[in-house]
């Protein structure tokens, strides 16, 4: 079974206007409210891609209620945990520029995260757990690190979707997959990163640090695979990006659904690719029709 895990989901609530004037009534033409959070986000997409996952995480309130039900009533599998507080509302303002509100969610308790612990134990070495998003202020920053030290002795295989220290904090439990980007691979080694060389070298730097399967993607340039067989670029689908949300966490979801299946490596990042494409020119989330029409248009080339 494939686990999702997002600690600080979301309701996003998409807003379009003509034309945001500050300070004045401005008037909707168009919205939309998605259950957030990177962890649903590659639920939501294994679920279009026909593949079972079961969405874990921390709700609470009408809000928390409501993500529950809408990813329920879209087939998603859930087993949330319930807080004090209300799941965050995240404002996305859509107008001649893009404007986000964020809200900062619950705190989660000592008590909240034993219950977590507690479902995470019953994890086997068949299963995969997702560790996306970012976790909430009031918790460690190597919560997602600790997480890991429980599923080691079952051998779950662990992707984190995290960034800088966070990041960090993981390699050394040899997550299966790590997907930095570009800017966020910079950020972690804290260097101006520009040429493809430099992010092969710093994405063996990665591997070294204990990561099985690196993916740096790289927009419209595609992205590249560092793995034990070797390093691998995808070109990038041709389309018109409509959508800047969700894209990364398509492509972890094209990965695993993919490799769940096959255990090929490589044929997961070209799935992986395609699908975080097919989120990139689509408004929500890609579907599995999307996904296949593209899925031709990624050509793997092994580097070295």
């Amino acid at each position: 079974m494939i686990y999702t895990l997002t600690f600080n989901p979301s309701i996003d609530y998409i807003v379009h206007v003509k034309e945001f004037k500050v300070g004045e009534v401005n008037r909707v033409k168009k919205d939309y409210k998605y259950p957030g959070g990177k962890g649903i986000n590659v639920s939501r997409v294994l679920n279009n891609l026909n593949v079972k996952s079961k969405a874990l995480g921390f709700i609470g309130g009408f809000t928390g209620e409501y993500v529950k039900n809408f990813l329920e009533s879209e087939g998603v599998d859930t087993n949330f945990i319930s807080t004090e507080g209300d799941t965050r509302i995240n404002v996305k303002l859509k107008a001649n520029e893009e404007t986000e509100i964020n809200g900062s969610g619950p705190d989660i308790k000592e008590d909240d995260l034993k219950k977590l612990f507690k479902k995470l134990e019953k994890l086997t070495s068949d299963d995969f757990l997702i560790l996306a998003g970012n976790v909430q202020k009031s918790l460690p920053i190597d919560m997602y690190a600790q997480i890991q030290k429980k599923c080691l002795n079952n051998n779950v295989k662990v992707i984190v979707d995290a960034t800088g220290e966070t990041l960090k904090c993981t390699l050394e439990n040899n997550p299966f997959l790590i997907k930095p980007n570009n800017d966020e691979l910079s950020d972690i080694f804290d260097t101006e990163i520009n040429t493809r060389e430099e992010i092969i070298y710093y994405g063996r730097k990665l591997s070294e640090m204990g990561a099985q399967n690196v993916i740096v993607s790289m927009a419209s340039e595609g992205a590249l695979l560092i793995c034990n067989e070797g390093v691998y670029k995808a070109s990038a689908p041709k389309g018109t990006v409509k959508n800047s949300v969700g894209s990364g966490d398509s492509l972890v979801a094209g990965f695993i659904a993919e490799y769940s299946k096959t255990l090929n490596v490589t044929e997961a990042f070209r799935w992986g690719v395609a699908s975080g494409s097919a989120t990139a020119f689509s408004v929500d989330l890609c579907k599995s029709e999307e996904v296949k029409n593209l899925i031709e248009q990624v050509n793997i080339t092994k580097l070295s």
